[in-house]
């Protein structure tokens, strides 16, 4: 099922109804206060953000440990400048590394270090703990579906729009 976003900046917009405004007021507060207490967590006991921890979680599920920068910023959902910038700062930590890819000599590949993966696995139980205390767990089996399937909608109805 395709979805659409529908409506131009022409356009005047639709105000939000009451029950709407309440699930966007939901959505906006619960998902900055999550993602702000994990990122917490994870830059107090590990030195890492959340951002770090998504690009070292992408590397490590790479068969070799590498993905070529715009994959990369495609799958953390980042720019590339911004994700070039960050990925140097973890290079200068010693996370990464980064090299020409030999498939086209144009591209760069950003390649998970030893320091990376030992960095990644003493954080994944901090982070896994915390997702699961501050979500996984307040939900039911139901509820976990509709989040998955929300998001996923959400997901696909912005990836075709930036794509088109």
């Amino acid at each position: 099922m395709t979805t659409q976003i529908d409506g131009s900046e022409d356009e005047a917009p639709r105000w939000l109804d009451d029950a709407e405004m309440a699930a966007w007021r939901a959505f906006i507060d619960g998902s900055q206060r999550l993602m702000g207490l994990l990122n917490r967590e994870l830059q107090d006991r590990h030195g890492l953000t959340t951002a770090d921890y998504r690009i070292l979680v992408m590397l490590s599920e790479s068969p070799d440990g590498s993905v070529r920068m715009s994959d990369l910023a495609d799958g953390v959902i980042s720019s590339r400048s911004k994700l070039t910038h960050q990925i140097r700062r973890m290079e200068a930590d010693g996370m990464v590394t980064r090299n020409t890819c030999l498939d086209d000599g144009r591209g760069v590949l950003a390649i998970l270090t030893e320091e990376g993966r030992r960095r990644l696995e003493e954080a994944a139980p901090t982070h896994v703990r915390g997702v699961r205390r501050y979500l996984v767990d307040l939900l039911d089996a139901d509820e976990l579906t509709s989040v998955e399937r929300v998001f996923t909608k959400v997901n696909t109805a912005i990836g075709e729009r930036s794509a088109g």
